[in-house]
C-alpha cells in the first residue's frame, strides 16, 4: 500500500533527512581536517621555535668565533717582534678583549716552542697565556707545558687544523683555580706552512646557555636541551643529565632515529617518541653550525603530544556543537519553506493565461512535487517558460555583443534554439576573422613602421660606427619593450685573432659603457656568429645576465640573439634580453632589421677606412704645402726645409703608392669625364689609359627618367662639395664585382672644385665570407 503524504510532509521527510546526512558528513570531514591542521600547525610552530633558538645561539657563537679568528689572524705577526715584547703585547690584547666581553669565562692560547724559539728543536713543549675570572676579578698566568711530551687531550687539539667548537669539559686549563665549571671552547688554530704552530681559544661556561635553554617553552610542559657534536648533553632542565652522552641516556631514541649521526651531519629532523615517563612526545632538532667550523651542535625542543592536541581537540568539540546547532536551524527553516511551496498550485492557470498572451517572465516558475498530473503540468510549464526565458536572454546577450554566452537546446527538435545558435555562430566567426585581420594588420604596420624608423636611423648615422650602434640598440630596446641589449661587431684588425667586440649596450633607458670581447664560438653570442642563425631562449640560467636598476636586480625571462649577416657573411651579432616573451613577428622583424644593419655596417666600415685614408693624404699634402711656403719665406733654413720637404714628399709618394696598390683611383673633371686612372683600374677593365681618358662616368649606362634625375643630383652634390659614398655591383668581362666607392671633391688653391677623386675598393670577397 502506497503511503500518501501531503506535500509539506514529503518535503520534511526527504529533504530534511538527506540534508542532515550531507551536513553531518561535511561537518565531520571539516572537523577532522581542522583537527589535523591544528596538529600540523603546532608541530610547525615547534619547528620554527627550535630554528629560531638555533639561529640566536649561532649568532652569539659566530660573534665569539669572530673574536677568536681575529686574534689568530693578528698573531701571525709574531715573527716581527722579539719574544718578550711579543708576549707582553699578547697579554695587553687579551686583557682588553677579556675585559670587553664579560660573558667569556676564560681566554687562552698555546704556542709551540719550536715555532717561536729558533733554538728549541723538540716536537713538543709549549707556552700558554691564560686569562680567567675568579671572584669578580680577572686573573692570568703564563705556563710552560708538555715539556716532556704532549698529553692526549692536547694531541687531539693539535690534530684539528680548522676552527672548531670543543666538546663540553670541566675547566682544567690551570691547576690553581678555586672553582671548576662545565664549559666548552671556541678554538682557532694558527698554521705555519700548513703545520700546527699554536691555538687561540675562549672558554664559555655552559651556564650561559643553560639559562637560554630553560627559557625556551613554546607550550605548556615543553622543554629544550642542547647537544654537542658528539651528542653530549650540554644543556637540559634536568641538570643531572649534563655532560652525559645522548645514546647512554636515551638509547631507544638513538637506536631508532640515529640521532647522533644526524647531529654530526648538521641535519634538521623531528620524531615522536615516549619520554622517560612513557608520555608520547614530539622532538624537533635544529643544527647550530658556527661560522668557519665543520662540527655542528644541535638544539632540540620536546613537546608532549597531548599538549599539541589540546587545541585541536577543543576545536573538534566546538565543531560538533556548531554542527548540531546548524542541523536544528536547518530543520526549522525547511519546515517553513515546505509550507510556502504548496501555495503556487493555485497560480498555474494564471501563469498559463500569461504565456498564451506572449508574456514571459523569470518569476513565472512554480515547483510542485506531488507525483500527480499537477506535477507533470507544472514541470511542462516550467520547461516551456525556462526555454522561452533562455531564448530571450540569449537573444539579448547577442544583441549586446556577448557572443560567448552559452545556450542549451531544450531538445533536438528545438528549431528556434537551433536558429539562434546558428546566428550566434555566424557572428562569432565573422568577429574572429575580423580580429585576426586586425591583429595581422597591426603586426605588419608595427613591423613596417619599425623598418622605416630604423632605415632613417641607419641613413642619419652612417659615418660613425659607435654612434650608429648606440642609436640602433637604444631605439631597438625601446621599440621592442625589452630591457637590455648589446651590439657586437666582428673585429678583424688582428687577422689571426678575430673576435666579437661589444660596440654598444643599453639597459633601462641608460647607455652602458662596457668593454667586452667574445671569441668566435664562445658562449651564445659566439655560437650565433659561427652558426649564422638566430638563437631564441625563454629559459635562461640564473647567472647568465642580470638587469639592474636603483632598486635592485633581476634575471630576464628570454633572450634573442640574431646574427648581422650580409649575403651569408656575419659582420656582428645583436643580443636583446627582456622580461617579456618575444612574439614571432617581433623575432622576424629583428632578423629583417639585422640584414639592413649588416649592410650599413659594411658600408660604414669601408667608408670610414677610405675617408681616414683620404684625410690622411690631404693632411700630408697640406703639411707639405706649408713646408714649401716656409722654405720660400726663410731662405736661411732652406737646406733643412728642403730635407724635410723631401721626406714628406717621399711619405706622400709612399701613401699614394699604397693607395694605388690597394684601391682603384679615378680622377674626373667636374663634368664627369675621366682625366686620369691608376694601373689597378686599367688592369681590372683590360683597357689602356688612352682608351679610358676622356670617357664619361655614365658611359654604357641606360637610365630611366627617375634614375636620370638621381644621377644628375649625384653630380650636382659633388660639384657643391658634398662627399658621396656608394656601393656598386659591376660586371667586368663576365665576372661580377662589388665596389665600395667614395667620391671626394678636390679644391684648388682658390678653394674652387676643379676635379672629383673616386677611390673604389673591391669588397666582393668580404661579402662572400
Amino acid at each position: 500500500m502506497k503511503l500518501k503524504l501531503k506535500i509539506q510532509q514529503k518535503i520534511q521527510i526527504f529533504i530534511i533527512s538527506s540534508t542532515i546526512i550531507i551536513y553531518l558528513i561535511a561537518v565531520g570531514y571539516i572537523s577532522l581536517n581542522a583537527r589535523k591542521m591544528a596538529y600540523n600547525d603546532a608541530t610547525e610552530l615547534t619547528n620554527l621555535h627550535v630554528q629560531e633558538a638555533a639561529k640566536n645561539i649561532k649568532a652569539q657563537l659566530d660573534a665569539d668565533m669572530m673574536v677568536v679568528k681575529t686574534l689568530t689572524d693578528a698573531f701571525y705577526l709574531y715573527k716581527e717582534y722579539p719574544k718578550d715584547e711579543w708576549q707582553d703585547l699578547v697579554h695587553k690584547i687579551y686583557f682588553n678583549v677579556f675585559k670587553n666581553n664579560p660573558h667569556i669565562y676564560g681566554l687562552w692560547d698555546s704556542w709551540e716552542l719550536g715555532f717561536i724559539d729558533k733554538n728549541y728543536d723538540k716536537p713538543y713543549g709549549r707556552v700558554c697565556h691564560t686569562y680567567w675570572r675568579e671572584n669578580g676579578s680577572i686573573k692570568n698566568s703564563i705556563e710552560y707545558r708538555s715539556m716532556t711530551g704532549d698529553p692526549p687531550l692536547y694531541t687531539i687539539t693539535k690534530s684539528i687544523l680548522v676552527p672548531s667548537v670543543a666538546e663540553p669539559y670541566f675547566d682544567i686549563v690551570t691547576a690553581d683555580k678555586q672553582a671548576s665549571y662545565l664549559m666548552f671552547s671556541l678554538r682557532s688554530p694558527m698554521l705555519v706552512n700548513n703545520q700546527f704552530a699554536g691555538v687561540v681559544a675562549i672558554d664559555i661556561t655552559l651556564a650561559e646557555f643553560q639559562k637560554i635553554i630553560e627559557n625556551i617553552k613554546p607550550f605548556e610542559g615543553s622543554y629544550a636541551f642542547l647537544l654537542s657534536h658528539q651528542s653530549v648533553i650540554a644543556g637540559h632542565y634536568q641538570t643531572d643529565l649534563l655532560n652525559q652522552k645522548f645514546e647512554e641516556v636515551f638509547p631507544g631514541d638513538e637506536k631508532q632515529f640515529m640521532v647522533s649521526e644526524k647531529i654530526k651531519k648538521g641535519e634538521s629532523f623531528n620524531y615522536i617518541s615516549k619520554d622517560a615517563n612513557g608520555v608520547p612526545t614530539y622532538y624537533s632538532y635544529a643544527p647550530i653550525l658556527v661560522k668557519h667550523t665543520v662540527n655542528p651542535w644541535s638544539i632540540a625542543i620536546a613537546v608532549p603530544v597531548a599538549e599539541i592536541m589540546t587545541k585541536a581537540n577543543r576545536n573538534f568539540r566546538i565543531s560538533i556543537l556548531v554542527g548540531i546547532a546548524g542541523i536544528l536551524v536547518m530543520i526549522i527553516v525547511i519546515y517553513f519553506i515546505g509550507r510556502n511551496i504548496t501555495n503556487p498550485i493555485t497560480k498555474i492557470t494564471g501563469l498559463l493565461n500569461l504565456v498564451a498572451k506572449g508574456h514571459v517572465d523569470e518569476k513565472m516558475r512554480i515547483n510542485i512535487s506531488s507525483g500527480d498530473e499537477i506535477e507533470e503540468m507544472a514541470v511542462a510549464l516550467n520547461k516551456s517558460i525556462e526555454g522561452l526565458n533562455n531564448k530571450v536572454d540569449f537573444a539579448n546577450y547577442i544583441g549586446k555583443g556577448e557572443l560567448n554566452h552559452e545556450f542549451v537546446l531544450l531538445s533536438n527538435e528545438d528549431v528556434l534554439g537551433k536558429s539562434l545558435i546558428e546566428m550566434r555562430n555566424s557572428l562569432v566567426r565573422a568577429k574572429e576573422e575580423e580580429e585576426k585581420r586586425k591583429i595581422e594588420d597591426d603586426k605588419r604596420r608595427w613591423s613596417n613602421e619599425g623598418l622605416a624608423k630604423f632605415a632613417d636611423i641607419l641613413r642619419q648615422n652612417n659615418d660613425n660606427l659607435e654612434t650608429l650602434a648606440t642609436e640602433i640598440i637604444m631605439n631597438l630596446v625601446n621599440y621592442l619593450n625589452a630591457n637590455q641589449g648589446g651590439v657586437f661587431i666582428l673585429n678583424d684588425d688582428d687577422k689571426e685573432h678575430v673576435v666579437l667586440s661589444m660596440l654598444s649596450s643599453f639597459a633601462f633607458d641608460r647607455r652602458k659603457f662596457l668593454q667586452k670581447n667574445i671569441e668566435l664560438g664562445e658562449g651564445l653570442v659566439g655560437t650565433c656568429a659561427i652558426e649564422k642563425r638566430t638563437i631564441y631562449m625563454t629559459s635562461l640560467p640564473q647567472d647568465y645576465i642580470e638587469v639592474t636598476s636603483g632598486l635592485g636586480g633581476a634575471n630576464p625571462n628570454c633572450l634573442l640573439i640574431v646574427p648581422l649577416k650580409l649575403e651569408e657573411t656575419v659582420l656582428g651579432v645583436l643580443e636583446i634580453a627582456s622580461f617579456n616573451v618575444f612574439e614571432k613577428h617581433e623575432i622576424e622583424f629583428v632578423e629583417k632589421l639585422a640584414e639592413s644593419i649588416a649592410s650599413t655596417l659594411s658600408s660604414v666600415r669601408i667608408n670610414i677606412r677610405t675617408t681616414e685614408l683620404l684625410e690622411r693624404s690631404q693632411q700630408q699634402a697640406e703639411e707639405m704645402a706649408a713646408q714649401e711656403e716656409e722654405v720660400r719665406q726663410n731662405m736661411e733654413e732652406l737646406q733643412a726645409t728642403q730635407e724635410e720637404s723631401a721626406r714628406k714628399s717621399a711619405e706622400m709618394e709612399g701613401l699614394i703608392e699604397a693607395l694605388n696598390t690597394s684601391s682603384y683611383v679615378i680622377e674626373y673633371d667636374i663634368d664627369g669625364y675621366i682625366q686620369n686612372a691608376n694601373e689597378n683600374y686599367l688592369t681590372l677593365i683590360g683597357l689602356s689609359k688612352q682608351e679610358v681618358l676622356g670617357t664619361h662616368h655614365s658611359g654604357n649606362m641606360e637610365f630611366t627618367e627617375q634614375q636620370q634625375d638621381d644621377y644628375d643630383k649625384f653630380w650636382k652634390d659633388l660639384r657643391t662639395g658634398k662627399v658621396r659614398k656608394e656601393t656598386t655591383k659591376v660586371n667586368v668581362r663576365g665576372k661580377q664585382f662589388i665596389f665600395a666607392e667614395t667620391y671626394t671633391p678636390i679644391r684648388n688653391s682658390d678653394g674652387e672644385i676643379y676635379k672629383i677623386l673616386k677611390i673604389s675598393n673591391n669588397i666582393t670577397d668580404f661579402h662572400k665570407n
